[in-house]
């Protein structure tokens, strides 16, 4: 899309519309928003959709329209400028190692009804050893170490982008099926959660 932009002068983010045709009569070829930063490959894909979660879609049957394809762009366009705002905010601001435990135990909560009734608390040491997911605690394992990690070393940047790493490389025993969730599926929406979360964070810092 041409609209990139780039954190500190050299994380760079790159702007793609992202165009699944599923080659069906009957089916739309369907339109996302995709931002991929570039040093680790991580996706995040967001609706064109003014409202909602609904996708953009284009009709096989239809004829091509240049004024609806100019809108298209003209909604990403504006996306990518919202994206850009958030990234620079969670670039500005620091975690504690307290929130920063407390947030993957957010974006990736225990689900044993067993850890739910035992008050964890996700900012004690010994309770995220404990009680914290799999997927937490892999979470701060690699934030220091993921591709990207030297770029807001500290921000909450780099702690929403380690979650964009472990689901788009990490999570998952295969490619095509860890690339389908990223994309449309389960993980698309951890993502899109994990960026909510970050903005909260990241406001209360």
């Amino acid at each position: 899309m041409k609209d990139d932009f780039t954190i500190n002068g050299k994380d760079l983010v790159e702007s793609y519309l992202l165009l699944t045709n599923p080659h069906m009569y009957g089916r739309a070829v369907d339109i996302r928003f995709t931002p991929i930063r570039v040093v680790c490959n991580n996706t995040l894909t967001l609706s064109l959709a003014q409202k909602g979660e609904y996708q953009i879609s284009m009709n096989h049957k239809k004829a091509f329209d240049a004024e609806e394809a100019k809108s298209l762009l003209g909604i990403a366009k504006g996306k990518m400028e919202t994206y850009k705002d958030m990234a620079s905010f969670l670039s500005s601001k620091r975690y504690s190692e307290e929130s920063l435990r407390t947030y993957f135990a957010t974006v990736f909560p225990n689900q044993n009804p067993k850890v739910k009734g035992v008050g964890f608390n996700p900012a004690s040491v010994v309770d995220f050893d404990k009680y914290a997911s799999k997927n937490a605690k892999t979470a701060m394992n690699i934030v220091h170490t993921q591709p990207g990690a030297n770029f807001a070393e500290g921000s909450y940047w780099q702690a929403f982008n380690a979650v964009t790493f472990m689901t788009d490389h990490v999570m998952g025993r295969e490619n095509d099926t860890r690339l389908n969730s990223a994309w449309y599926g389960v993980n698309k929406t951890k993502k899109v959660n994990a960026l909510e979360s970050a903005l909260e964070f990241a406001q209360a810092a």
